[in-house]
């Protein structure tokens, strides 16, 4: 055949292949979320996600040291407590002395290179589920759970966190937290803000393992609805103008065009949580043999950046990370 273009010939090598790769990510792109539990030497296997564990404030730090040896970008903390411990407004979401708190400090003191996040929501510490404060009628109350989430974004600066990490999607929150932080003196405290985080079928493990699950009703009156986009670039416009640092969608792969379109609107950073259902479908399938899981994990975080995520959020980064 005549053909004036060959477009297999710049396929023809691994070295030609890498040498007009488009899309490449390193280590220092993925964030790791962390599970925070009491007590000492604790490093508990999660049945919900194979692979993954929970860790006391000593071990956290020792996780997170192997996590920087290997160039991953930063951590996320989450806490996990149990039944006696929650009540209905999240109480314990402002304890000083809680495991959580203590891996904050001892992470932060420990390797202060570390970019170090928590997350700010009250659904881990609320006895309903929600990730807000309730009114007698169980509807979910705006205002009132910025409050509670501002005092916990101070709490965390004063811990010594890089970023706070507001996930709940109630209304105003980056606006209120920055101004508290400023006010404060914490000026180089960050806001990675879930700017677009749908009410998806994909948390199930997380909420396992968090025992968080909503007793009654849903959380689709703030979390976002999946059938729509444009709602998107509102918040994450709002986001912008209220102070946010960083751009979060959530989940990752069903929501690539999410990624793409905000990125393309915005100057700030955007990236992506890589879930816990979207992480376990992938350990499924391979423990099925359905799929090499290696070579599946490579190709699905690729996709996450080549959608135009800067950073990903994934249950998988200290084994992306031995594979990149």
């Amino acid at each position: 055949m005549e053909l004036q273009r060959r477009p297999r010939r710049n396929r023809f090598s691994p070295a030609r292949r890498e040498l007009i790769r488009e899309t490449r990510f390193s280590p220092s792109q993925l964030i790791a979320p962390l599970f925070i539990v009491p007590g000492e030497k604790r490093k508990d296997p999660l049945s919900s996600l194979p692979g993954v564990f929970a860790f006391s404030p000593d071990m956290a730090v020792i996780e997170c040291e192997e996590l920087l040896n290997l160039g991953i970008g930063g951590v996320d903390l989450f806490p996990i407590l149990s039944a006696h411990e929650k009540d209905p407004r999240g109480s314990k979401a402002l304890d000083r002395f809680s495991p959580l708190a203590k891996a904050t400090e001892e992470i932060k003191k420990n390797l202060p290179e570390l970019t170090l996040m928590v997350d700010l929501a009250l659904d881990p510490y609320t006895n309903h589920g929600h990730d807000g404060l309730l009114d007698p009628r169980g509807f979910v109350l705006n205002d009132e759970t910025v409050e509670k989430l501002t005092e916990m974004a101070i709490l965390y600066a004063e811990l010594g966190v890089d970023y706070v990490a507001p996930s709940d999607m109630m209304d105003g929150r980056v606006g209120a937290i920055r101004r508290a932080l400023d006010q404060q003196g914490h000026l180089n405290v960050g806001i990675l803000a879930y700017t677009a985080k749908y009410a998806s079928a994909l948390y199930g493990p997380f909420r396992n393992t968090l025992d968080s699950a909503v007793k009654n009703g849903d959380k689709k009156g703030y979390h976002m609805d999946f059938c729509n986009a444009k709602e998107a670039l509102l918040e994450a416009y709002l986001d912008e103008q209220e102070g946010a640092d960083l751009l979060l969608v959530k989940p990752a792969l069903p929501y690539l065009d999410i990624i793409y379109r905000i990125q393309e609107k915005t100057p700030l950073p955007v990236g992506a949580y890589h879930v816990s259902g979207e992480y376990a479908m992938l350990k499924a399938a391979a423990e099925k043999g359905y799929l090499v899981y290696e070579k599946a994990l490579l190709e699905t975080l690729t996709a996450i950046f080549r959608a135009g995520a800067s950073f990903c959020l994934t249950y998988a980064a200290k084994e992306a990370a031995k594979l990149l």
